[in-house]
């Protein structure tokens, strides 16, 4: 026998119901200060070394990924990719 049950709640009530922490403090803290220190880098090429740092907690999946972020960003922002287009 197969019971489906359909919830509709917000993440907040999600996470109250299940008994998880509110996070929501630290997060904004987090991207304060991310937000904070990308401002302060010129370059991609500045920013990729900052990330590189994170590069054993993203893993190389992670690295590849910020890595295509970059250059759709650089690409929209009307800058030159690798192949000088």
């Amino acid at each position: 026998m197969n019971v489906t049950v359909n919830v509709e709640c917000t993440p907040e009530e999600a996470r109250t119901f299940l008994g998880l922490p509110d996070v929501s403090l630290i997060h904004e803290k987090y991207i304060q200060t991310m937000m904070e220190t990308m401002n302060g880098s010129n370059s991609v090429e500045q920013m990729e070394k900052m990330f590189s740092n994170f590069s054993p907690m993203m893993g190389d999946a992670g690295m590849r990924l910020f890595q295509q972020m970059m250059n759709i960003g650089v690409g929209g922002s009307g800058g030159t990719d690798k192949s000088g287009k």
